[in-house]
């Protein structure tokens, strides 16, 4: 507990006193953000204003994941080191999209392609190797079979070990690429990525602590069959979660309305991942889509606003994603932002619940 305990904090500390430093030095470059021309006429006053914000967040997390398995004389293990792969190197491929639209002074980034290559490409390693580095009991990273609060009976390696490992690539990659493009879509709106995220991560800061106390590696014998978790180095991954929570509320002091600084790319697209990470490795990969229901819900608004206007010619939303639509019929930036937090809230209680009542009725 004292690990993950300090891991939170240098995260929350780095954040908050690392942001500030950023924000001054983006301004003096000119490094500012691009409105979209179609988007709601009040977000033409946030042109400019500094964007990369997610260098500090995924920092300030990986920093605080280190300096906390130094001060306990540990050696990081094969989970989080995987899960830190994963975070960095998405918010390496934010990074180059971010610094793309500053140095071309245009909205647009990184080209499609470009971003799809270089998601597959981290996403597969970490699929591969996710499979690989078993524990000296067997335990790998991840394994074949979906799951839910835990591995379920369905595996995806039924006919064979190399059908199992093409179909959990390509399973990985789905959900890698789902969480980053449902977070990426959700930072629209100053503080509503960053409050929601935060909320998310103590979710799984609660998980891995959990999953640290019943873990079948600890010989809870007379629970083993039913309700112990068969999850490698949770430790590490509640302590990468707790970093990371930390972090995302100490920049959301600096990004709440009005935002002095925007996370970008960098930001949404490394946490989106670290979420996807995060429900593989803790075998938690339905009940993700439950604790992560705010970003669902904003993707789903924008495939289905696409879908029908290409469909049908017509509109479902005033605009999507959906905080948008609701920001064209009325409300305020602010008003949105927290009611959206508060559903966010919401669903990462649900799923709380949920994972606890899977437990019990384990």
């Amino acid at each position: 507990m004292t690990a993950i305990l300090i891991s939170g904090v240098i995260g929350l500390i780095g954040s908050l006193l690392g942001t500030p430093l950023l924000i001054r030095y983006l301004q003096v470059k000119e490094y500012g953000q691009f409105i979209r021309q179609d988007g709601p006429q009040g977000h033409f006053t946030k042109r400019g204003t500094p964007t990369m914000g997610g260098v500090v967040i995924i920092g300030s997390a990986v920093i605080g994941y280190l300096l906390a398995n130094l001060s306990q004389m540990r050696v990081p293990g094969a989970s989080g080191t995987l899960l830190l792969f994963l975070v960095v190197g998405l918010a390496l491929i934010g990074f180059l999209d971010d610094f793309s639209k500053i140095s071309k002074q245009r909205s647009l980034g990184l080209r499609a392609w470009q971003k799809i290559v270089g998601q597959a490409l981290i996403g597969i390693t970490f699929a591969v190797a996710a499979l690989n580095f078993a524990d000296r009991n067997g335990l790998t990273p991840a394994s074949t079979r979906i799951s839910f609060a835990r591995d379920s009976m369905i595996d995806l390696a039924f006919a064979g070990a190399a059908v199992g490992l093409v179909l959990f690539v390509i399973w990985a990659n789905f959900l890698i690429t789902a969480w980053s493009n449902a977070v990426n879509l959700t930072d629209g709106l100053d503080g509503l990525a960053a409050g929601a995220s935060t909320m998310v991560f103590g979710a799984y800061t609660l998980i891995g602590v959990w999953q640290i106390n019943q873990s079948c590696l600890y010989g809870h014998a007379e629970t083993v069959a039913t309700t112990c978790y068969q999850v490698r180095d949770p430790r590490d991954l509640a302590m990468i979660a707790a970093a990371l929570m930390g972090s995302c509320f100490g920049f959301l002091w600096w990004n709440a309305s009005p935002a002095k600084i925007f996370m970008g790319d960098t930001g949404s697209l490394a946490l989106g991942g670290a979420l996807a990470g995060l429900s593989i490795l803790t075998r938690t990969e339905f009940l993700a889509v439950i604790l992560g229901g705010l970003f669902l819900a904003e993707v789903i608004s924008d495939v289905i606003q696409i879908g029908s206007f290409k469909a049908t010619g017509k509109r479902v939303f005033r605009m999507a994603p959906l905080h948008h639509h609701f920001e064209l019929g009325g409300w305020t930036e602010v008003n949105v932002v927290i009611r959206f937090w508060i559903i966010a809230g919401l669903c990462v209680i649900t799923g709380l619940g949920l994972f606890y009542a899977e437990y019990l009725l384990g």
